[in-house]
C-alpha cells in the first residue's frame, strides 16, 4: 500500500483507505478465491469457458459467468467471440491480468508453504465464546 507520504500524493481515486476509491472497489472486485483461481488457470493458456469450469474445481456456471465478466470489465480478461456455429468463445489474460497474476501466483505460494503452519493453528485453536 506504501507509506502514509507516499498515499497522500495518490489522486483520491487510488487511495485505498478511502471507502469511496476505485482502488477500493477493484481490489474488492479481483480479491476473492475465484478470481484468483481464474486468474491463475487464464495464465497458463487461453481456454474456453468449459475447460475453464472443468480446471476451477466446485464453480457454477453463474459464478464462473459473474466473475469472467467482472474480470473483464477490470481489464484483466479479454473474451473474443469467434464467429463460428456454435459461436466459440475464449478468454485469456491482459497484460495487466498477467501482472496480477504475479501477485496471485505469490498468494498461492504462500498459501502451500504455510498450509501446515496454519492446519496445526486451526486444530489447536478454540473460540473464546464457545
Amino acid at each position: 500500500m506504501g507509506t502514509r507520504q507516499e498515499i497522500s500524493v495518490l489522486p483520491p481515486e487510488a487511495d485505498l483507505a478511502r471507502a469511496d476509491s476505485l482502488a477500493r472497489e477493484i481490489f474488492s472486485d479481483v480479491a476473492n478465491k475465484w478470481a484468483f483461481l481464474i486468474i491463475e488457470f487464464l495464465g497458463q493458456r487461453t481456454m474456453r469457458f468449459s475447460e475453464l469450469r472443468n480446471e476451477v474445481g466446485g464453480i457454477s456456471h453463474k459464478m464462473l459467468t459473474q466473475n469472467l465478466r467482472m474480470l473483464e470489465r477490470n481489464g484483466l480478461v479479454e473474451r473474443e467471440v469467434h464467429p463460428t456455429i456454435p459461436p466459440r468463445v475464449e478468454y485469456t489474460l491482459t497484460e495487466a491480468g498477467n501482472a496480477l497474476r504475479t501477485v496471485v501466483d505469490g498468494m498461492c505460494g504462500w498459501t502451500q508453504r504455510y498450509l501446515g503452519h496454519i492446519e496445526t493453528s486451526r486444530s489447536r485453536f478454540r473460540d473464546p465464546a464457545g
